[in-house]
């Protein structure tokens, strides 16, 4: 049977248009993922097939093959009339970003109206989030990706102080996307997910706004990009035919919840008054029936959290203890304040039956406090302000067999954080325990310079994505799916304020507080230079996607892409002078003198500092860019290769499968350093007091004199000009990946839809900075003033105030995983619905989850894999919704999960003994004896019909219900020689979620 592609004029009209203005485009380009549904499936021989949404009036057709074969891609996801002929409608619901299977042969007495179809033929491991459950799962926050918690393989976690994160398996919540009709939400700079970093309780998009969304965990297909874990695709409500609106009002205080167990440890018990609101409205509707549609939304946030300040670090009780009184003070409950408006808005215009325009608009405005909790005083924290502006506007155009989608896109997105000390302020003081290298206990009174930031992305994108539909060669059904990617968008990061106060170190030991600081940290801006560095980063990509189905019971799902970044921050740096000469200097520890220094002996005639540097393995020519010597790295080719096979071709048992490689990227957060920490340095400059001696060297380490307290120009003097720390990076550096493998099978029993599946995926080549320094014999690890063995932290590059740091590839996470899932969808005619999930992990790491710094060992190639602290071993969620009678809506989510390993570093207590590698410290793992997480949310819905016009409802969710304290704060045991051994959870630090709490909700849809 040989098949015509219709429309080839038009077809090719429009791909070439768009070919050209990607090729053209002054701002950039990229192109929207599989955000539509596809609809396949058999009907009559060459019979007509039309596909009509219910509420738009939305309609598409198409023709069946000769063997009765058809295909439909890029419906939106809702509720549709499918019609191939007389006796053949039927009403059917589809998902978003999936492709299910309608059979449209004439019915006898069997109708089918509004059911959702499910997706079986798919080798990616994904479920479906629907409307049903956003609207009636218990809630925790108003963020919409929290229901992607009921899937295995994802946890979502709203931490002590209220700020929330998605973690895909085992690896950093940067290596997720969030896709939003397709367009994604990836942020270029600081986090994975534009907005959505540590330091926000705000929700990356209203959730009013969003109508269902799909959660692939891995072995996605070509067409998803920048992304290495989890890839998160939502499809956004539109306007119907009838005018619809929606109100809400939610409120809960501290009159209505537990005490946190920071409150409970006060004497008396006070609660830290606390109080949530959220509120938002939707209204949409018709503009032009069946053709044109509009739909706008509102909602806010108003909280202030309780939060506990409580000791970090692995430190003894009695040395806690001797904290300052003011210090002391600031331990126990606090507070975070936090306000958000989010603002949607959506025109969607159909001005003929084979085209669509969709024009939408998202602004986000938020600002709140942050770095408050462990180890962190109210008074060193910051105010964050985050902004977020995207336009999109999309054109769909369809043929028979053939549908095309062009994109434009602008996108302005900053995170700011300033603090009380961005004009002077006090001086901050930072308490530190050397017996666990200098960790922190607390921070007081001001802030780090360097946590005032100002970070962004802004630019524009185009893009086209071109989908061929019911192809045939060789045998079978093939859809291709094809697109290219060119982005330009200008990155900004200032990274520190030269007008903070400096922040001085204390010591704290068994006998007491030091009266001297032993050093401080300072912001300085090198003369003549801008604080502030850009960057004009373009992106280039190209995908094909191949699913093809060999017959009616085995698909395969065949695709690769490949990416480019070309940063210019990046590749066009050169390396400062200074640094240069420093490399080229005779190293210091070589000098003669009387009496010798302790290396002397070992160094050659003339020795540089960059020779030294060579004798401990690190060669300077890979560091040092003359602007031409750095390439953008070229080798991201990803295979995606997958295949489902219906072993009764009746779609109730079938097996899955697959193999990936998916590329992230490097965050613009890290390669800006190499420019911003000698424009706009933090130096450390070193007092030579007793309880850290250091040999005098100015501006590394200098005598104490009390006028350092007195403003921060008089330690800015010290290094008169000269950079502070100093970061390099390697001239090749790679990007970030995941390597994905898959089996599983899915079933349909009964109502119920199971999957159960076994996933493994390896990430390789993440982000890490390491210490630069070595001693003139080569070697890391040895004696300091203090005791030892020690880094060299002594030995830096002459010339400058601070560390030299360099950035490559290294970090590892090693995770398999098994995943089960069972879903009752809910019904009308049932009244109730359910959903399981279990996820069994094994995971392993070479550095904590949360950190891309490692300074505690030569390389991180020292760095031993450890018991990851990223997931939980066990982990059930289950959720439960029943419409009751007299208009009630009760649902409940229960959450069980054994605790999160414990990530630290052990150390000796006492100078001399090591671990093998050479130092007294190494990283080390251990799981909290007991029970993790464990929560049950319950919430009670009346609706009250007011004439078949609108709905009133009054809603209550109670969440915790049993008040367990789901503790996140360790304490750790030691042996005598202070090496860690284990722990358990702190009965008086903070707590992951809420304690028991009510919430009140008033609503109307109308």
């Amino acid at each position: 049977m040989k098949k015509q592609v219709h429309g080839g004029r038009s077809l090719i009209a429009s791909f070439v248009a768009s070919a050209l203005a990607s090729a053209a485009c002054a701002p950039s380009l990229t192109w929207a993922q599989e955000a539509g549904a596809t609809l396949e499936g058999k009907a009559e021989a060459d019979s007509e097939i039309t596909v009509k949404n219910v509420d738009t009036g939305l309609t598409r057709h198409t023709k069946a093959g000769s063997d009765g074969t058809y295909t439909i891609v890029g419906l939106p996801a809702g509720t549709y009339k499918v019609d191939a002929g007389p006796g053949t409608e039927q009403t059917v619901t589809l998902s978003v970003a999936s492709t299910a299977s309608l059979d449209l042969g004439k019915l006898e007495t069997v109708t089918v109206s509004g059911t959702r179809l499910v997706e079986t033929k798919t080798s990616e491991l994904g479920y479906i989030v629907s409307q049903q459950q956003i609207e009636t799962v218990p809630q925790l926050t108003r963020n919409f990706l929290e229901f992607a918690d009921t899937v295995p393989g994802l946890v979502f976690n709203v931490d002590h102080s209220g700020k929330t994160t998605l973690r895909g398996g085992a690896q950093n919540d940067n290596s997720i996307n969030v896709y939003i009709d397709g367009v994604g939400q990836k942020g270029y700079v600081r986090s994975g997910l534009s907005g959505q970093t540590d330091n926000t309780q705000g929700n990356p998009f209203p959730q009013l706004a969003i109508a269902e969304y799909k959660v692939i965990t891995s072995n996605y297909k070509a067409e998803y990009d920048q992304i290495s874990s989890a890839a998160v695709t939502a499809e956004t409500r539109s306007g119907t035919n009838h005018f619809e609106g929606q109100v809400f009002g939610t409120y809960t205080s501290d009159h209505f919840r537990a005490e946190t167990p920071g409150e409970l440890n006060t004497n008396p018990n006070v609660k830290t008054p606390s109080k949530d609101k959220e509120f938002g409205l939707a209204f949409g509707g018709p503009i032009i029936q069946d053709a044109m549609h509009f739909f706008v939304t509102y909602e806010g946030k108003r909280y202030s959290t309780p939060v506990t300040v409580n000791i970090g670090g692995n430190v003894p009780a009695n040395v806690v203890a001797q904290l300052p009184a003011s210090a002391l003070a600031q331990l126990g409950p606090a507070s975070i304040a936090f306000t958000e408006n989010l603002y949607f808005g959506k025109l969607d215009w159909e001005p003929t039956s084979n085209d669509r325009f969709v024009l939408s608009s998202k602004v986000r405005r938020e600002n709140g406090d942050g770095n408050i909790g462990t180890g962190q005083a109210q008074s060193s924290s910051v105010v964050t302000d985050n902004t977020d502006t995207r336009v999109d506007l999309r054109w769909e155009r369809s043929s028979d067999r053939w549908f095309n989608e062009a994109l434009l896109t602008y996108e302005d997105v900053f995170f700011n954080p300033t603090g009380v000390g961005v004009s002077g302020g006090a001086n901050g003081a930072d308490y530190t325990y050397a017996v666990t290298n200098d960790s922190l206990l607390l921070a007081t009174n001001g802030i780090d310079p360097r946590a005032v930031q100002n970070k962004g992305q802004k630019g524009w994108a185009l893009g086209d994505e071109l989908t061929l539909s019911h192809l045939t060669w060789w045998t079978g059904d093939h859809t291709v799916k094809m697109g290219i990617k060119h982005k330009w968008v200008n990155l900004t990061a200032q990274d520190g304020s030269a007008n903070n106060n400096p922040i001085f170190f204390y010591d704290v030991s068994p006998t007491g507080t030091a009266p001297l600081p032993w050093k401080a940290t300072f912001a300085a801006v090198a003369p003549g230079a801008s604080p502030v560095v850009k960057s004009s980063d373009r992106q280039l990509g190209v995908y094909l996607q191949d699913d093809w189905a060999t017959n009616d019971k085995l698909t395969l799902n065949l695709g690769v892409r490949w990416d480019i970044e070309w940063n210019p921050s990046y590749l066009n740096f050169v390396t400062p002078q200074f640094v240069l000469n420093g490399l080229n200097t005779p190293d210091p520890g070589c000098a003669t003198q009387n009496p010798p220094l302790p290396y002397a002996s070992q160094c050659s005639p003339g020795q540089t500092y960059g020779q030294s540097l060579a004798k401990g393995g690190v060669n300077p020519a890979d560091y040092v860019s003359n602007g031409h010597n750095r390439s953008a790295y070229t080798r991201e080719f990803q295979p995606r290769l997958g295949f489902s096979y219906d072993i009764a071709a009746d779609q109730r048992h079938v097996i899955f499968g697959g193999a990936g490689r998916a590329y992230d990227r490097d965050l613009y957060d890290y390669l800006q350093l190499e420019q911003t920490k000698f424009v706009l340095s933090e130096p450390t400059v070193r007092f030579n007091v007793p309880d850290h001696p250091c040999p005098i060297a100015p501006p590394g380490c200098v005598a104490w004199d009390p006028k350092y307290l007195n403003g921060v120009s008089n330690l800015q003097a010290l290094i008169n000009g000269a950079p502070g720390e100093v970061n390099l990076l390697n001239n090749n550096l790679k990007v970030p990946y995941s390597d994905q493998f898959s089996l599983g099978i899915r079933n349909r029993v009964g109502e119920w839809n199971t999957s159960v599946a076994l996933a493994r995926i390896i990430s390789k080549d993440g982000f890490v900075f390491t210490l630069g320094h070595r001693r003139p014999d080569g070697s890391f690890w040895g004696p300091v003033p203090w005791g030892g063995p020690a880094q060299p932290w002594l030995y830096g590059l002459p010339g400058i105030a601070g560390n030299m740091i360099i950035g490559g590839n290294g970090i590892e996470t090693r995770n398999t995983q098994v995943l089960l899932s069972g879903e009752k969808p809910f019904t009308h005619e049932s009244h109730w619905g359910a959903t399981l999930a279990y996820t069994y992990t094994s995971a392993s790491q070479n550095r904590d989850i949360n950190e891309h710094y490692a300074f505690d060992e030569l390389s991180i190639a020292q760095y031993p894999f450890i018991l990851s602290n990223a997931a939980s071993k066990h982990r059930v969620v289950a959720t439960g919704s029943f419409g009751a009678p007299w208009g009630f809506v009760i649902a409940g989510k229960l959450t069980l999960a054994s605790p999160i390993p414990k990530n630290d570093i052990s150390c000796y207590n006492t100078a001399g003994p090591a671990f093998p590698q050479g130092g007294q410290c190494s990283p080390v793992a251990y799981t909290a004896p007991g029970l993790g997480y464990r929560s049950f949310d319950v919430q009670v819905t009346k609706n009250f019909n007011i004439q078949d016009i609108s709905t009133l409802y009054v809603r209550f969710d109670v969440l915790n219900v049993f008040n367990v304290k789901n503790y996140i704060d360790y304490l750790n045991a030691n042996a005598p020689n202070g090496l860690i051994t284990g722990g358990a959870y702190d009965p008086h630090g903070n707590i992951s979620g809420y304690p028991r709490e009510l919430r009140m909700t008033v609503g109307a849809k109308f």
